[in-house]
């Protein structure tokens, strides 16, 4: 009962897969109206074109960012102050892909139509801006492999 009644990254996926359900039959105000509200309430952007998988973990969700093309998979965490976001370059496909089981650590930038692989870790605050393997741990600003995972 505690997740359901306290955890804004609980309220915010709830509300995501309404708007979602609305963006996909092409009701794009009514889908945006309900991602703003839960923005307001939870301080976690989702638009409501995102693809997200099943058993995302949001953890102190506050200043969460997700973009419209971005596509989440299975089993994945982010943290507080994470962006998925675009780099204003690209057209079509302008966020990141992240596999199954990805981590994303607090403050992380993840921009551009990238993916990252299944099973990798992104420590916090790093900024990622190329495609990154499966099973790697990578840190820092223009992120660089720390060690397979």
């Amino acid at each position: 009962m505690e997740v359901i009644i306290l955890y804004p990254g609980f309220h915010v996926l709830v509300t995501h897969k309404i708007a979602h359900f609305f963006y996909n039959i092409k009701l794009f105000f009514i889908a945006r109206l309900i991602s703003q509200i839960s923005r307001f309430f939870t301080g976690i952007e989702i638009h409501p074109g995102a693809k997200i998988g099943r058993r995302l973990f949001i953890d102190h969700g506050m200043s969460i960012v997700i973009g419209e093309t971005c596509e989440i998979g299975d089993d994945c965490t982010i943290y507080h102050e994470v962006t998925l976001g675009g780099t204003g370059k690209d057209k079509d496909k302008r966020h990141p892909t992240l596999g199954n089981n990805v981590m994303v650590g607090a403050g992380s930038k993840v921009l551009g139509p990238i993916n990252i692989g299944n099973n990798s870790k992104i420590g916090a605050g790093s900024v990622v801006v190329k495609d990154v393997e499966e099973n790697k741990t990578i840190i820092g600003n223009y992120a660089n492999i720390l060690k397979n995972t």
